[in-house]
């Protein structure tokens, strides 16, 4: 069984900074619907709330080959 870390900091209304084991990331919108920007991926979350129902799609980050070292 693994161990998950997170936390939440609300800077402003509708801003967040996320906290976690894999890193930092930070969400604009609100329940129903948030953007989140970290460090490896986009992801964008919508949904219904007080029901548990939502739809997340993730976009990774693109690399080119400069990044890949190669």
């Amino acid at each position: 069984m693994g161990l998950r870390f997170w936390k939440r900091i609300k800077i402003l209304p509708g801003v967040t900074l996320n906290l976690s084991k894999s890193g930092i990331s930070i969400s604009f919108g609100t329940r129903s619907a948030r953007y989140t920007i970290g460090k490896d991926r986009r992801q964008t979350t919508v949904g219904i709330r007080g029901t548990g129902i939502y739809y997340t799609k993730r976009k990774a980050k693109k690399y080119n080959s400069k990044d890949k070292g190669g």
